[in-house]
């Protein structure tokens, strides 16, 4: 095409087309022709790498576990590979179909484009598949900014006049990326194997983009459609925002890595991207900025910033009194001195060198912006409390001298600084002012904090020294909050066992009595004493043993003991049962540790009654026995705790139907978030007239459901049944504090911060121009 050659003009507009029109369904298929033949051979080309790639880490792997996961990536990839295959193709084939209908076609994309990365606060291995197919993207857009906008505009003419860019096009690279990562939903692998299948998918099909956009446009031009469209870019604008040099520069040096470098890395490239996006967009210019550009030998060296943010930080040593971690004011100066740090920066750079430089360079620039964003982040973290929230906070200075002795920081999990503050944060979540009488946590906490500031001047290895007192503070801390923890979850489990036990007993009481209406005396001895009787044969034999059978046969007996005898049979057969009673009775009585003198004085009881229902008690014996029986009852009911569990009125098929209904969960998202809880999760209440408190869920009851919840020292804090959990949840009484690390969810936020400030950013300016 000579496109170039050709002058600028507008685009006419009568060269829309009716995009139910058969020639606009001949094109469109035209179109989807050859993206289906090339997408087919490039995902083809990209799998078929995967098996070979996958093999030669198994290889390097550095122990078994991680091979393992490689060599099982690779048949799960052999297994899934025609079904993504398919699903992908598919999905592009369908969304290039829909151009024909104008209201789907000009919907954007829900894709995770430099504009709209769809990261929030989700899981490691997330985050790291939203940045691997973030910076694939930032990469490709750049690169291939003036064939496809050539494509959108030729689209657009096919759809009506309904604008087409980079977010609505089936063939965009951010539209591509997202077919694949929808149709790679259905591969079960390790994250690893799946960063890998990005890389190869990065190199096989979006690197070769540029060439199923000119054969596309060779096609819509062969066709008439906008034959002598140029593309034109207004001054200072790029695709996505921001300058298109600095984010293909980025983009390339992402796309130079190593397959076996980690997937964290692109971090940086992202993000330098995603900061040069917005200084393009701020009007070219940088912040701070006084007048233009200036001659980079202007520039602050390293020397020079680690200088001038020593300087800063024995003035924050030396001028600030102790700092009351209540107030609310410290809180708010903190929050302002974290971001005006590079305005003091740049001021103490001028007052070191006799002149107060405009800008950094772009890369310490960037740096700064990270590290106050990662800070202004933690200011804002709930899941921190406000008083260690301050307190870290104070760290804004040794850890941005940090990230620029050495910028992988933010790339490297590992990274003993990063590790610090991530251990900091997590002891941080679970301190309380009442989980912490003894000070132990806060004074920890701040001392890490007063040695950053006092002593860290260039030398990285303190991090890895005060990294390993903490953890030896933390596992002498756990050891004793495990013990505390376990003596806790072991009497919530006994009580529960009594309570099941409890209710098992009267259960089977109840249900043997039935309607019948037993003499107080014998009621009284089945619901109070044998019923305990039950309960300590269930916890020491349970209800499989010949003990606990044995009871509940005497049950039957000893009902039957009290019904009339009123002829010679009768009477025969209740003096032969007799003598089992009184023996069942004594061993029952003395495993529930009745003294012998009471234990005499009931059989006594018992034996005037049974002589009164073989007729054989005088009148006013009879009557003596009624007397005592009725003074026994009150002593033998049975105890509160059981009685309302089951209703005598109530029949035992009824009962048990009403404790199913009670378990069916009721459909509320606050539910699905009780079940979705595991032990480990801390999570916030706050109550009424209470303090918030923190606490661990460390027990979930397999009897009664119930969770159990621990402070940081182990003590019981609260249990809760399920649904009185979600009311709290409904209530906004409680919520779960995050369980990933702080460093994760600080970029995760700065990542989304940024690309959000992208979509935000002006429209590139570019304007389809056509030459009659």
């Amino acid at each position: 095409m000579n496109e170039a050659n050709e002058p600028t003009r507008v685009v006419n507009l009568s060269q829309r087309l009716d995009p139910s029109s058969e020639r606009v369904g001949e094109l469109l298929n035209a179109v989807r022709g050859i993206a289906n033949k090339r997408l087919q051979q490039w995902v083809g080309n990209a799998f078929e790498q995967v098996n070979d790639a996958l093999f030669d880490l198994a290889e390097k792997a550095e122990n078994n576990a991680a091979q393992m996961h490689y060599f099982d990536g690779m048949r799960e990839v052999r297994k899934r590979r025609p079904g993504i295959e398919r699903n992908f193709l598919s999905a592009v084939a369908r969304k290039l179909g829909d151009l024909a209908h104008p209201g789907k076609a000009a919907a954007p994309a829900a894709a995770p484009s430099l504009g709209t990365t769809e990261l929030t606060l989700v899981a490691e291995s997330d985050l790291e598949e939203s940045l691997a197919i973030t910076s694939m993207i930032s990469k490709n857009d750049a690169r291939l900014a003036r064939d496809l906008f050539a494509v959108n505009q030729r689209l657009s003419v096919i759809c009506g006049g309904y604008k087409i860019d980079d977010a609505s096009n089936p063939v965009a690279p951010a539209t591509l990326s997202q077919a694949f990562r929808e149709a790679l939903q259905e591969l079960s692998a390790d994250m690893r194997v799946k960063l890998i299948i990005y890389k190869l998918f990065d190199r096989y099909v979006l690197s070769l983009l540029e060439e199923l956009y000119q054969e596309i446009n060779t096609e819509l031009v062969r066709a008439g459609v906008l034959p002598q469209l140029r593309h034109g870019v207004a001054r200072g604008g790029q695709a996505r925002g921001g300058s298109a040099a600095a984010a293909a520069g980025a983009s390339a040096a992402a796309a130079t890595m190593d397959d076996g470098a980690e997937i964290s890395d692109d971090l940086l490239h992202t993000l330098h991207a995603l900061f040069s996006a917005r200084r393009g967009s701020a009007g070219g210019g940088r912040a701070g900025s006084a007048g233009g550009a200036v001659a980079t030998g202007s520039l602050p060296s390293v020397n020079e910033l680690l200088g001038a943010l020593s300087v800063l930080q024995s003035q924050i040593v030396s001028n600030n009194g102790p700092i009351n971690y209540d107030d609310s004011d410290d809180a708010a100066a903190l929050s302002h001195e974290v971001l005006q740090l590079k305005t003091q920066l740049l001021t103490q750079i001028g007052a070191l060198r006799g002149e107060r430089p405009s800008h950094v360079a772009n890369m310490d620039e960037d740096t700064i912006d990270l590290v106050g964003m990662l800070f202004e982040f933690i200011l804002e973290d709930r899941n921190l409390p406000a008083a260690m929230q301050v307190m870290l906070a104070r760290l804004q200075i040794p850890y941005l001298k940090a990230a620029i002795l050495n910028r992988k920081m933010f790339s490297h999990r590992q990274h003993p600084a990063r590790r610090l503050l991530d251990s900091l944060a997590e002891q941080a979540k679970s301190w309380s002012e009442e989980s912490d009488r003894d000070h132990r946590l806060h004074e920890k906490v701040k001392s890490i904090v007063d040695q950053l500031l006092h002593d860290f001047d260039d030398d990285m290895g303190i991090f890895e020294r005060l990294l390993t007192d903490l953890q030896q503070f933390q596992d002498v801390n756990k050891r004793r909050s495990e013990l505390a923890e376990q003596r806790v979850a072991e009497s919530a489990r006994g009580r529960e066992k009594l309570e099941q036990a409890r209710r098992r007993a009267a259960r089977e009481i109840l249900e043997r009595i039935g309607s019948q209406k037993l003499p107080p005396l014998i009621h009284g001895v089945l619901a109070r004493a044998w019923a305990n009787h039950l309960v300590l044969t269930l916890l020491r034999q349970g209800e499989d043993s010949p003990e606990f059978k044995t009871a509940l046969r005497f049950i039957d007996e000893f009902i039957a003991s009290t019904r009339p005898a009123n002829d010679s049979t009768s009477r025969q057969a209740l003096r032969q049962m007799l003598p089992g009673i009184e023996r069942a009775l004594r061993q029952g009585l003395a495993n529930v540790a009745f003294q012998e003198q009471d234990v005499e004085r009931l059989l006594g009881q018992l034996h005037a009654y049974y002589r009164q229902q073989l007729g054989e008690a005088p009148a006013a014996d009879a009557a003596d026995v009624a007397a005592t029986a009725e003074e026994d009852a009150a002593m033998l009911a049975i105890p509160d705790s059981i009685q309302p569990v089951i209703d005598r009125r109530t029949a035992p098929t009824d009962i048990l139907e009403e404790e199913e209904l009670a378990e069916a969960p009721p459909d509320s998202p606050e539910w699905y978030q009780v079940q979705a809880l595991q032990p480990g999760n801390w999570l916030e209440f706050t109550l009424a007239d209470e303090a918030p408190a923190r606490a661990k869920l460390s027990w979930i009851s397999p009897m009664s459901g119930r969770y159990l919840f621990v402070n940081r020292r182990g003590l019981k804090v609260a249990d809760y049944a399920p649904r009185e959990l979600a009311g709290l949840f409904a209530d906004g009484k409680a919520r779960v504090l995050a369980a990933n690390a702080l460093f994760d969810r600080a970029m995760t936020a700065i990542v989304g911060k940024l690309s959000q400030a992208g979509d935000d950013a002006p429209a590139d300016g570019a304007t389809p121009t056509d030459t009659e």
